[in-house]
């Protein structure tokens, strides 16, 4: 029977990964490490200790020791390595935890796992983001794309993405990365930009728009960046980064009033939600555009399925009913 390590679990990205591979997956072992940080929710992934291939650790992944003595326990077959610090606004006010969790905390896990003897079939697969790209004015990032860290958030994903190409070339691990654009979906942390919003309309709160609104995303829903990141632990060339996009580009303002408009039809509010809008003082290294050309992951037979309008109808609806744990 295989293992699995899933780190970050608790997480936005993680948890959805794992209510969805857990289930479907009840022939492998499936571990999860998570050291439940402010955004780290326990209800996310509740269901799965039903289930006896999944079990739960709180392990900080920048305890090497506590690391180390997970890898003496499992010969893991696959590590899917989602647990990071992720807040962009965050890393301004305080860039050390993010190079210590983001850089050192990968670091640790490439570093135990260097020591096993045998990595036949064996992957450690890095989940990374398309911020460490910087911003674009036109065309798309691909795998071939500059880094240029905007934020100390991209900074310490760009570190931790190096050294796992450099222990790829180093030491022959086996490992792929992926740069994935913008995700939103269900259990994502209040404090992005889709819950700021919907929350801000349930309460009928400020709307806070960064500058004049004008930032452009491309978004994609987490369920198709799950089926993405299922795809690539099938279809790989080990050493290979990914590029992951769905072809959803809005501008931050486009995409508060289409949250404010389907919202209002949901709540059937009387006041349009748009009247809540107010801009704010931009914040520090805003990159203007971000963009991801997904031709190569789209070559190997994978593409996005879901519609951006009811994937976007869906998670309003699943904030709506579960407020009560967000705001």
């Amino acid at each position: 029977m295989k293992t699995i390590l899933v780190t970050g679990g608790l997480g936005f990205i993680g948890s959805n990964f794992l209510n969805d591979f857990v289930i479907n997956n009840l022939d492998k072992n499936i571990i999860n490490i998570d050291s439940q940080t402010y955004a780290a929710s326990t209800k996310s992934t509740l269901d799965l200790n039903q289930f006896s291939n999944y079990k739960y650790y709180n392990i900080d992944i920048l305890n090497k020791e506590d690391i180390d003595n997970l890898f003496s326990s499992y010969n893991f077959d696959l590590i899917l390595h989602f647990a990071a610090e992720s807040h962009v606004d965050n890393s301004i006010l305080d860039p050390l935890i993010f190079a210590k969790t983001n850089t050192i905390g990968t670091l640790n896990l490439l570093d135990t796992f260097k020591n096993y003897k045998n990595f036949n079939d064996k992957l450690f697969y890095h989940i990374s983001t398309d911020e460490v790209f910087g911003s674009t004015k036109k065309g798309y990032f691909d795998e071939l794309s500059q880094y240029k860290p905007s934020s100390p958030y991209s900074a310490s994903k760009a570190a931790s993405d190096h050294f796992v190409m450099a222990y790829y070339k180093t030491y022959n691990l086996p490992v792929i990365i992926s740069h994935c654009s913008n995700n939103f979906g269900p259990w994502q942390y209040k404090e992005k930009l889709i819950p700021v919003v919907i929350n801000s309309i349930i309460e009928n709160k400020t709307i806070p728009i960064y500058g004049n609104g004008l930032n452009i995303r491309d978004w994609i829903f987490v369920e198709d960046h799950i089926s993405a990141i299922k795809f690539l632990i099938k279809n790989h060339s080990v050493g290979e980064t990914y590029c992951i996009g769905s072809n959803n580009e809005l501008s931050n303002i486009d995409l508060v009033k289409k949250i404010c408009k389907i919202s209002d039809k949901i709540l059937k509010n009387n006041t349009p939600s748009d009247n809540l809008i107010k801009y704010v003082n931009d914040r520090p290294g805003h990159d203007l555009r971000y963009a991801i050309n997904s031709k190569k992951i789209n070559s190997l037979g994978w593409s996005p399925s879901t519609s951006f309008n009811k994937s976007l109808e869906k998670t309003i609806n699943w904030y709506i009913s579960n407020k009560k744990w967000f705001i």
